[in-house]
């Protein structure tokens, strides 16, 4: 397996270090609104790795973090108010009431697009002590420095500063030329990043040796996954937009700290766009999971539509996707209906070759994720799949093909439960009324009982087998 590790621009061979266990911090969100439709597709992304590793029969500890505390609203600078404090006014709520309303949401959300639990989400107010006892160490190592109540890292203490985004710190300095405010004359250099905040406005605050305040957002991460995956671990992800300041800051505080490599491989997802144009709230185009089920479409629709590109692709999505998905999707669950049907009867007539299809599969999987190109194999196994019903396949044969599409439809959560649907009673009734009006040839009612089936949800299909029914 190959994936591209953003540290070392290139592609790399990955594998745990510890044999078949693979440990992995994900980004999550910060708690002061909605997560939309781009959020979901880089959440959407560690999700499908996560499950990939899960099919390989790897074990995978999973931490993702809530950032409730110390995101500011200019974090290139340290500088400007934090993002959960300035909701909290706009709202007339406790800070601690807007982290919990949208860390809830978040987790509604996730329920809805299928995905799986990590080992922990870990709340960076509930590890404050942690944070303390980072800056506390880095202070003594020399690598960070106070001014009155304020810590700052000192990037100038730290030679890797950099190696992640590209950015030196001379071009860093000529780019914050132009900067005023307190961060800036308190700063060493520009660069420099707060570990501890004081600020007597800031709603959320506890007591730390060098002033009562908030912890800065990138010791947050730094604390928290060496707590739980150790001082090296596997694999980090998040968007591109993480790549620098916040993970740069990551690698910084944690290798400064230990003297040890904090991540074996990072992996970012690129922004995706929306009809066009960057996802934002003045261009009205923000898209959230609610609007997507109100519009009518499955969580595996969603799904289908959020991973069916590579994740360092940037992608262009529109309403025209999610139908796009409906269609390529209810092939495939066609495809299995029909792989139901067949394991049911008698085989041995036809087979495919299975194991050049997983092969082909993981192939795929294995070239850094490439999920177009895995899709585009399950695709093939469909239209290979339905000559072989055609021509006979049953029994055995037809179970194994099952089982497969079942393991790959569990990588990217597309598939749903495998129990064949059941209509309810009033569409079979109106089925049944649709059969005996085109018996007596009352062309007009059966047209009329069809319809009333396709606004219910369901579509019906005559075969030599008799009615099968189809979940819209």
């Amino acid at each position: 397996m190959k994936l591209y590790n953003t540290l070392t621009h290139q592609l790399e061979p990955f594998a745990p270090a510890e044999s078949g266990h693979v440990t992995m911090y994900n980004c999550g969100p910060t708690v002061y609104g909605d997560q939309h439709v781009g959020n979901y597709r880089t959440f959407a992304f560690a999700d499908t790795l996560r499950r990939y590793f899960e099919f390989k029969g790897w074990k995978v500890t999973q931490i993702i973090n809530i950032t409730d505390v110390g995101h500011l609203t200019q974090d290139d600078i340290d500088s400007g108010e934090d993002k959960i404090d300035v909701m909290a006014r706009q709202m007339k709520w406790t800070a601690m009431q807007v982290a919990e309303h949208f860390m809830n949401r978040f987790y509604a959300d996730r329920k809805t697009l299928l995905m799986r639990d990590p080992m922990k989400f870990t709340r960076a107010t509930e590890h404050i002590p942690e944070m303390i006892a980072l800056v506390q160490k880095l202070l003594d190592k020399g690598v960070a420095y106070r001014v009155g109540g304020n810590v700052y890292f000192d990037v100038t203490k730290f030679p890797g500063y950099g190696k992640l985004s590209g950015n030196s710190l001379e071009t860093i300095k000529v780019g914050e030329s132009g900067r005023v405010g307190k961060e800036k004359d308190e700063k060493r250099h520009p660069a420099d990043f707060a570990l501890w905040k004081t600020d007597d406005k800031h709603l959320m605050q506890w007591d730390a040796p060098w002033g009562r305040g908030f912890p800065g957002w990138h010791i947050e991460c730094s604390a928290m996954s060496m707590k739980y995956l150790g001082e090296t671990f596997d694999l980090h992800t998040g968007g591109e937009d993480n790549i620098f300041p916040h993970h740069e800051a990551e690698i910084a505080q944690a290798e400064a700290a230990t003297g040890k490599p904090f991540v074996r491989h990072w992996m970012h997802a690129r922004h995706m766009m929306w009809d066009g144009r960057k996802i934002s709230k003045s261009l009205g185009n923000v898209v959230l999971v609610k609007d997507m089920v109100d519009k009518g479409y499955t969580p595996q629709e969603i799904r289908y539509t959020l991973v069916s590109t590579r994740y360092r692709e940037r992608v262009n999505f529109s309403w025209q996707s999610f139908e796009d998905s409906r269609k390529a999707l209810g092939y495939l669950v066609e495809f299995r209906r029909r792989l139901q049907d067949a394991a049911k009867k008698p085989g041995g007539k036809s087979a495919i070759n299975l194991d050049k299809v997983r092969h082909d599969f993981e192939a795929r999987m294995d070239d850094d994720l490439d999920v177009a190109g895995a899709i585009g194999v399950l695709q093939s196994f469909r239209n290979e799949g339905n000559k072989a019903i055609d021509q006979g396949m049953g029994g055995t044969e037809a179970t194994q093909a099952l089982e497969l599409l079942e393991k790959f439809g569990d990588v990217f959560g597309i598939l749903g439960t495998a129990s064949e649907e059941k209509p309810p009673d009033e569409v079979v009734a109106l089925a049944t009324a649709r059969l005996e009006a085109r018996k007596r040839k009352d062309f007009k009612a059966a047209d009329e009982a069809r319809d009333k089936i396709k606004a219910l949800g369901w579509s019906v299909e005559d075969t030599k087998d008799g009615v099968k029914y189809r979940k819209l």
